[in-house]
């Protein structure tokens, strides 16, 4: 969740990471909206694969359904946040339906299938994954909603220490893992 972050070590889904975190409340429904979408495609592409795929000789098919079964959860992600919080939809924009693509949500349904977890180990590593996206965003957020209070110099602002910040978190998140042997 923390060490082994999809957006700190694998630079997935740095896209919407970078582009919804000016605020927090975007942020943390962005994250929620990515957690939702990457636990039930984690939970629908796993029998998918191991009961349909694999035993009618198309696994080579994986990516080709993920990206499907994950559109389709971010249609209905969106029509969900557009009947209940219009706000929110419309300062979501466009990084809603790049869901779709984020490496992230494909990345962890990709990896389970790809080490061969059991459906458990797979819900597991959803959820981790998911809840360290939701976590990292938010407080990548947060730290950018400080620096705005802050005389940066004009080359810096906006993206450019939007990313030395997500390095410096990336360098302390794997600091966590200790020195290894």
């Amino acid at each position: 969740m923390l060490i082994d972050n999809v957006v700190l070590s694998r630079f997935y889904g740095i896209c919407s990471f970078i582009g919804v975190s000016n605020k927090v409340k975007s942020a943390a429904s962005m994250g929620l909206a990515v957690t939702f979408v990457i636990i039930m495609a984690a939970a629908i592409c796993w029998p998918i694969y191991t009961y349909i795929l694999v035993p009618a000789g198309l696994s080579f098919m994986d990516t080709i359904v993920y990206i499907l079964v994950i559109a389709s959860l971010v249609q209905v992600v969106g029509l969900i946040i557009k009947k209940y919080s219009p706000a929110l939809y419309k300062a979501l924009g466009i990084y809603l339906p790049l869901i779709t693509t984020n490496c992230a949500v494909l990345g962890v349904v990709q990896s389970n299938t790809d080490s061969a977890l059991d459906f458990a180990s797979s819900m597991a590593n959803a959820v981790g994954t998911s809840l360290g996206f939701l976590l990292i965003i938010v407080v990548f957020s947060c730290i950018r909603d400080r620096m705005d209070s802050y005389d940066i110099p004009k080359a810096f602002k906006g993206v450019p220490i939007a990313l030395v910040v997500a390095a410096l978190m990336a360098m302390a998140m794997m600091g966590l893992s200790g020195i290894g042997v």
